[in-house]
Parts: structure tokens; sequence; C-alpha cells
């Protein structure tokens, strides 16, 4: 598998793997502020804080914060008042990058992940220097083994765009608008998918391997690391056994 759903894959691994509750916490927090504050604190008439509140689930994070967390957003309890915004750029060999941002000092986070991008082997571009390789899509992602008929047949009857077996998952890409549509007619004939979210995903993958490849892997860990970093895409390809050396 290659780009976005092989770096969501590894993500996946470490989560089970590392102690990161902390930070995936403080990353959604953040998103579940900003969306009720731009489209008010009902998740059943703002799709973006559904989804926000749906990853906190997931998460298992306690009702409690994400309650304190809207209100926090909707301006009935104090918060700090967060910018969000996109960076792009470069990592080794000309890998495209994005870089979803949420920060209470834009300064301070343009500084930082410019930084991260310089010490990796890449270089921060200007707004619209790689976004045109991306479109934003719906993308549910499920184990491999599992019935691929029924997965195709349920979700391009719900609306979905592409179901495609790429080995190692059975991803399902929609558009943005109808994802939650399409997830919940998956989940209703009790097919079970391991992630699901709104991504960039890549039109072309540039192959790296070797140093290029260790270095890419380790600037997306210290992007994704960076608590003023909400999401990050790339549109590369690395080997399996690439992957495993770096990553352990």
């Amino acid at each position: 598998m290659a780009g976005h759903s092989k770096w969501a894959n590894i993500k996946h691994r470490k989560g089970a793997q590392d102690a990161r509750r902390g930070k995936v916490f403080t990353k959604i927090i953040k998103e579940i502020t900003i969306a009720s504050r731009i489209g008010g604190g009902d998740p059943n008439t703002n799709p973006r804080l559904r989804l926000a509140v749906d990853k906190a689930k997931q998460a298992n994070m306690p009702k409690d914060n994400v309650d304190r967390a809207i209100k926090k957003g909707t301006g009935d309890l104090d918060g700090v008042t967060y910018e969000e915004g996109m960076f792009e750029g470069y990592g080794p060999g000309g890998v495209a990058v994005m870089v979803e941002f949420m920060t209470d000092n834009r300064t301070r986070t343009v500084a930082d992940v410019r930084h991260i991008f310089t010490k990796h082997g890449g270089n921060l571009g200007v707004s619209g220097s790689v976004g045109f390789l991306f479109d934003r899509k719906g993308l549910i992602a499920f184990a491999p083994g599992q019935d691929f008929d029924a997965i195709f047949e349920a979700a391009l009857e719900a609306g979905a765009e592409d179901v495609k077996d790429e080995g190692d998952a059975i991803e399902v890409i929609t558009a943005p608008d109808n994802f939650i549509e399409v997830r919940e007619v998956l989940e209703a004939k009790n097919l079970q998918w391991d992630t699901a979210e709104i991504t960039m995903l890549p039109q072309t993958l540039v192959q790296l391997e070797g140093k290029q490849a260790e270095q890419m892997l380790k600037m997306m860990e210290k992007l994704e690391d960076y608590d003023d970093v909400q999401n990050v895409y790339a549109n590369f390809d690395i080997s399996d056994e690439d992957i495993a050396q770096v990553m352990g």
C-alpha cells in the first residue's frame, strides 16, 4: 500500500504500542473547540463537530472532556482561541507534504514546523505549492481478509466513489459530503472498519528508499508528535522492508 494509507497504518500500529493518548486527546480537543466555534455546539447539525466527537469516542475520551471542549468553542466556558491552517512543503526526494495545524501562536508554529522540515531534508514552501497534488476525500479502510464483495456492494449502493483492494487493506473512497452516510451504511451491515476519516489523498506517488525513506518517516513522526499539528499528508511510497527497518 502507498502514500497516506501506508502512513495511517504505521500510525495505527504505533498507536497501539506507544503511550500517546495525551497527545491524541489534545489534538481532538482542539478540533472539537474550533468545530464548535465555527458551526455551533450540536453535533447533529454540525458535521465537522460530529466527526470530531466520533473521533473522541474512538479514542475513549471521557465525555466530560468532550463537553468542556464544546463549551469552550461556543463561548460558554473561557478557553484559548486557536487559529487553523495548512502548511505546504517538500520532504526528501521531492515528496509533497501538507501539514494541518491549529495553534494559539502562529509565529511559534511556523518556526517549529520549518525547523522539522529542514532538519529532515525538506523545506517549507509557499501556499499552493503542493496542494494541487491532493484531493480531499473520505477514506474508510478495512483490514485484509474481510468480505470484499460485501464491502464493495454496500459502499457503492451508499454512494461511495470507489472501493479498492490494496492487499493490506480494503479502501472505500467517498466525497467528503457523504462520508458519514457511507460509513453509517457500512456499520449498519456489520462491516467493521479499522480507520475512517476525512483526509487528503495524493494523486501521484514518489518512491523513496534508503536514506531518503528514513528521513521521510522520521519527518512524518516528528510532525505528528508536534502539539500544534493536527494531521500530516504526503505522497510518498516506501517499501514495507524500509519501513520495518526504520520504524522497528
